[in-house]
C-alpha cells in the first residue's frame, strides 16, 4: 500500500503486540498500514473532522480492513477505548499535542508508549512528556519533500535530562548519520538567525540561544 515515509516510519516504531490509537488520523493510512502490513490485530483511528473520516472509511473499505480498524469521530483522547496502550500523533503542532495529553491525563496511566511527530515546538513536547512520567526511548528523523521531521518514541518511566541533552535529543545526539548532521546544521542556521534578530532587551533569550548555538557547534565538530 502507498504510505509516505513519515507515516511508515511511525508505523514501524509501533510495538507489534500493542493496541494503538492514532489521534488526528486524517485518512487512517497509518492504522491501515499497521494491521495490513505489520500484522497488528486491531487499531483505532480518530479525527475531529468529518471530511477526513469519510475518506478514512473509503480507505478502510478499499483495503478490506473494516473488521480491524475502528474509526471514531472525537477530540483527542476522548476516543480512548479499554485496552489501548499506544498512542500515535503526527502532523500536529507541538503545543496542540501537549494540550491533548494534558487535558486527558486520566487515560495516560494505561499508555505505555507514545510515538509523536510534532510539526513544531518539539522541545516543549519532550518537556511535557517527561513531566507526565515518560522518558525519551528513541528519536528518529525522516526527510520528506525537503523537510526534516522529528519522530519521538516515549516510554513510561522517569529519567533526568540536562538541558543540553534535551535540546540536542538524548538519543539523537549519539547518532552520526548524514541526516542527523543535516538536521543539526539546519537548526544551527535558524538559531544564528534568531540571535541576530533578538532585541538587546531579551537578555535571557539571548543567553539561551548562545548556549544552544554552542551545543550545536560542538556536536557538529564532534567535540561533545
Amino acid at each position: 500500500m502507498k504510505i509516505n515515509n513519515r507515516l511508515k516510519t511511525i508505523g514501524d516504531l509501533v510495538p507489534l503486540s500493542s493496541y494503538p490509537l492514532d489521534i488526528g488520523c486524517d485518512h487512517a493510512l497509518l492504522s491501515i498500514y499497521l494491521v495490513k502490513e505489520r500484522g497488528l490485530s486491531k487499531a483505532v483511528a480518530s479525527d475531529n473532522k468529518s471530511g477526513p473520516l469519510k475518506k478514512a472509511r473509503e480507505n478502510v473499505k478499499f483495503y478490506k480492513v473494516s473488521d480491524k480498524v475502528e474509526l471514531i469521530k472525537s477530540e483527542g483522547l476522548d476516543s480512548y477505548k479499554e485496552g489501548i496502550d499506544t498512542i500515535t500523533i503526527s502532523g500536529m503542532g507541538g503545543l496542540n499535542i501537549n494540550k491533548i495529553l494534558d487535558d486527558n491525563r486520566k487515560y495516560l496511566k494505561n499508555i505505555n508508549t507514545l510515538i509523536l511527530s510534532p510539526n513544531n515546538y518539539s522541545l516543549a513536547v519532550k518537556r511535557k512528556l517527561i513531566k507526565l512520567g515518560y522518558h525519551v526511548d528513541n528519536e528518529v528523523l525522516v526527510k520528506e519533500h525537503n523537510i526534516i521531521y522529528e519522530i519521538f518514541v516515549f516510554k513510561k518511566g522517569r529519567k533526568y535530562y540536562s538541558y543540553k541533552k534535551l535540546f540536542l535529543g538524548p538519543t539523537l545526539m549519539f547518532k552520526n548519520d548524514d541526516l542527523t548532521k543535516e538536521y543539526y546544521n539546519s537548526l544551527l542556521i535558524k538559531k544564528k538567525a534568531l540571535l541576530n534578530a533578538l532585541p538587546k532587551s531579551f537578555s535571557s533569550k539571548i543567553r539561551l540561544t548562545k548556549k544552544e548555538i554552542k551545543y550545536l557547534e560542538e556536536i557538529l565538530n564532534n567535540s561533545i
